[in-house]
Formats: C-alpha cells, sequence, structure tokens
C-alpha cells in the first residue's frame, strides 16, 4: 500500500504548482478555489475566493464551477490538500488547475491580500442547509438575503404569505406598512394572524408572527397610511417593495416613488377566483403606468370585500410574489419582468402576457416630464352624473 508521502508525489506528477507571487495578480480575475475547512476558511481567504472544503470536492464542484475550460487556483493551508484537489479536479475534466505551494500560511506569510469572510453561523448553516445546497444560492446568495431590505405593502391577504416565505428564506430586514387591525374577516386568507390577535394592529400581529419563524429578521413596522407625504422616506433604503395594494390610487402612487428611487416592484394582485403577477424594474422593464395607463372607474374595480376571494387564492399569488423577490434579489433565472402571469383557480390554468414599455409612458418613457409625486384618490372616484 502507498504510503502517504508517495500519493502526494503521486498527485503532484500530475498537476502544477505555483508560488503565490506567480498568482497574485490573478486575484479578482481568475477563479481562486479554497478546499479548506470551514473553521479555516473563517478566520481568512483571498478576496473573492470560492469556498469547497476537500471533502466536499466531487460533489459539489461541477454544480458550482460550470466551465471546466475556466483557469482555477486552487489553494489550502499547506499546499497538500491543494494538490490532492488539483488532482481530482484533472479527473474531473477540469483543464486548467494549478495548486499554490505553501498554501495560505505562505500566502499571508508573504503579505498578500486577504480578507475575513463573512460567514454564517452554524445554527444558519442549520436552518438553511437547504438553500446551502443549491450552486444559484449557496453561501453567498444566502447572504445576500440576509442583507436584502424588502418593504411588504399591506399585511393581508397577499402580504401574509409573501411575508412568512421571505422571513424564513432569510431576508434580513422586512419592513411591513398596514394601518389597519385584525379582523375575524381577515382570517380565511391573512395567515400572519390568529383569533388570538382580533383588535390588534396588523403590524404588530405580523411582527409577532415573523420573529417566531426567524430570529435572524429585523422587522420595520410602519402603522400609518401610505400617502405622498411620507412615501419617499418609508421607501427609501429597500432593495425590493412587494405590492399586495388592493387599490388603483396607491398603485398608481407606488408606481411613481419606486420609479424616482429605482426600486423593483413585485406586483400582485387578487380578484374571486383569478389573480396576476409581475415585476416592474425601473426603466429596464415597462411600469404600472406602460400596462395600465389609467385606471378603470370605481365601479368597475371592486375590492375584495365588495367582489370576494377565495381564500386559498391569495397564498398562491403572494408565493410566486416571494419567490420573484428572492430571483430579484440573487438575480436567478428569469423573472416576470416585462411579463404578467395570471392565473385562473377555477380551470387551475397560469397564462403569461407579454407587457412592453410605452414609448409614450407619462412616467417612464424618453419624454416624460419629472415625476411629481401625488395623491391619486380622486382617480378612482365614480364621476358626477
Amino acid at each position: 500500500m502507498p504510503t502517504p508521502r508517495e500519493l502526494l508525489n503521486e498527485a503532484k506528477s500530475h498537476i502544477r504548482e505555483v508560488t503565490p507571487a506567480d498568482v497574485v495578480d490573478l486575484v479578482g480575475s481568475t477563479i481562486f478555489l479554497d478546499v479548506r475547512e470551514p473553521d479555516e476558511y473563517e478566520q481568512g481567504t483571498v478576496p473573492g475566493a470560492i469556498h469547497i472544503p476537500r471533502g466536499h470536492l466531487e460533489f459539489q464542484v461541477e454544480g458550482r464551477l460550470v466551465d471546466k475550460a475556466a483557469p482555477i487556483v486552487v489553494y489550502c493551508a499547506g499546499g497538500i490538500r491543494s494538490a490532492f484537489s488539483a488532482k481530482t479536479l484533472g479527473d474531473l475534466g477540469y483543464t486548467d488547475v494549478v495548486s499554490v505551494d505553501g498554501g495560505f500560511n505562505r500566502w499571508k506569510d508573504e503579505g498578500r491580500p486577504w480578507v475575513t469572510p463573512q460567514t454564517l453561523t452554524p445554527e444558519q448553516r442549520n436552518r438553511y442547509q437547504r438553500h446551502l445546497l443549491l450552486p444559484e444560492v449557496g453561501e453567498k446568495g444566502q447572504q445576500k438575503l440576509l442583507e436584502s431590505k424588502v418593504l411588504m405593502l399591506g399585511a393581508g391577504g397577499l402580504g401574509s404569505p409573501s411575508a412568512l416565505y421571505l422571513a424564513a428564506a432569510g431576508i434580513g430586514t422586512i419592513g411591513i406598512i398596514d394601518m389597519d387591525v385584525v379582523d375575524e374577516s381577515n382570517l380565511q386568507r391573512q395567515i400572519l394572524h390568529n383569533l388570538d390577535r382580533v383588535g390588534m394592529r396588523k403590524v404588530d400581529s405580523a411582527r409577532k408572527t415573523i420573529e417566531l419563524i426567524n430570529p435572524d429578521v429585523t422587522v420595520e413596522t410602519y402603522d400609518t397610511r401610505l400617502g405622498a407625504d411620507n412615501i419617499l422616506d418609508i421607501i427609501d433604503g429597500y432593495d425590493v417593495i412587494v405590492d399586495g395594494t388592493d387599490n388603483f390610487p396607491t398603485r398608481y402612487l407606488v408606481n411613481d416613488a419606486a420609479l424616482l428611487k429605482r426600486i423593483p416592484v413585485v406586483h400582485g394582485s387578487i380578484f374571486r377566483f383569478e389573480g396576476q403577477i409581475t415585476v416592474f424594474d425601473p426603466y429596464v422593464g415597462p411600469c404600472y403606468r406602460c400596462m395600465i395607463p389609467e385606471p378603470p372607474p370605481a365601479e368597475l374595480a371592486p375590492s375584495c370585500a365588495e367582489a370576494g376571494v377565495l381564500g386559498v387564492l391569495p397564498g398562491i399569488v403572494g408565493s410566486i410574489q416571494a419567490l420573484e423577490t428572492i430571483k430579484v434579489l440573487l438575480g436567478l433565472g428569469e423573472t416576470l419582468v416585462g411579463r404578467l402571469l395570471a392565473f385562473d383557480a377555477l380551470e387551475e390554468s397560469f397564462r403569461a402576457f407579454k407587457v412592453r414599455r410605452d414609448p409614450e409612458c407619462p412616467a417612464c418613457g424618453p419624454n416624460a416630464k419629472p415625476i411629481v409625486i401625488a395623491e391619486y384618490d380622486d382617480l378612482c372616484m365614480p364621476h358626477p352624473g
């Protein structure tokens, strides 16, 4: 049986070794792969390095490093594990791999650049382990979620499932604006609340539920009416707005403010057995005014309180809003920017419709006048006579 030294020499005979000086100028432009254990990685790493412990390399690397022709600089603490790792990568078909002789210890001793990475706690690794297994999310993506701020417009039918799933996903800050109290009639669909909280302010009930789901989440509450006088201050600093409002004046107000602040809006709406979801990304895709230039008369746009809604429907629509929010934050897949997803619960069918930017849009078009934040309540009032 070969000795460890013989195995190492065998591995080194199939790889290329470099010194820190040979590759230091490649930091930021080339893949650096750290194969040390998590506790070693947490003490310091090469800036921008990808971390895959040596014991997980064969199972994870092909999902995280897709381009097998891309140059890879692999290192460990002293150069032994990285030599074996480089040999493994070669066996897996990676064609341009080098191992750092002397590893990270030599790198630090020679004064090369390094950083202390932001890492998840053991409790967080356990909580988010299913995210960490996804190459598209991983630790970097989970850190991004924990650093993100999402504002929920409403703690009702759509805001409830959205907030629950975003909290569970580890969104670091969730803001909730709602000026209502919990009523028994809400409980058929507003799953943030329960019977014990009837009469409680909705924002306070929402905070209690979210904090019980995930202690990583900071909840900011706004027990106030969203209006022209406060919207810019409230939305400032948020990365995404989840719109669960149920009236046209607020939707136009949110649209204009989001354009000014350049904050994406994940829009959802429900009516009886039907729901719609889209994403408005300011000046990238269409805005709300591109889709609906003018609001319909009030008598043609009854609220859920007037027309009713199947209790499960907001759970479906709100969950998709949460999904789109995470995709926007992490840059995953194809979001609903430029598409309207319509769901019919009676047919159990989804249909997607293209929504294009309107070159004549008075809000986001190239010839649009400067946006003025104003109240739009009069737009939806029935006309006299």
